[in-house]
């Protein structure tokens, strides 16, 4: 068990960055300390901070849509996907795709996916995400 004290005598010299910068040595640091050039961050670490920014993402998907938490699964996870992969102000620019969610049409969901630059730019991303709406269009759930 680590001593609470360690932890705040480190902190103290250390500091809390919670944002990456670059230390005395020259090496990006981040939180209290952490080298991230020599050190980087353990998968348990990387999955700690995943999990983070999934909630995250799905507190923002309730202001966008306040009833996502009865949306498909597979709905949530082309929605939280995208807003992971674009941050909030860029997915809020998906006006037309929104309002498509919003009133249930997953085809029109399909195709402004479809004729986005983002599609061109993540590709495979985009046609897991299409594949994943066009679930939704087979069980019957479009409509219009």
């Amino acid at each position: 068990m680590i001593d609470k004290k360690i932890l705040l005598y480190l902190k103290k010299h250390e500091g809390l960055s919670l944002k990456p910068y670059i230390c005395p040595a020259g090496k990006l640091t981040i939180g209290v300390g952490r080298n991230l050039e020599d050190n980087g961050i353990s998968e348990e670490e990387a999955l700690f901070l995943l999990r983070n920014d999934v909630e995250r993402c799905e507190r923002e998907l309730r202001e966008i849509f306040p009833d996502f938490d009865n949306y498909h699964d597979n709905l949530k996870m082309v929605l939280i996907d995208m807003i992971f992969n674009l941050g909030k102000t860029r997915f809020l620019k998906f006006k037309k795709m929104i309002k498509a969610v919003k009133s249930k049409r997953f085809k029109k969901v399909i195709k402004e996916m479809k004729n986005s630059l983002w599609c061109k730019q993540v590709k495979n991303r985009c046609k897991d995400n299409v594949a994943l709406i066009k679930e939704l269009l087979n069980n019957g759930d479009d409509y219009g």
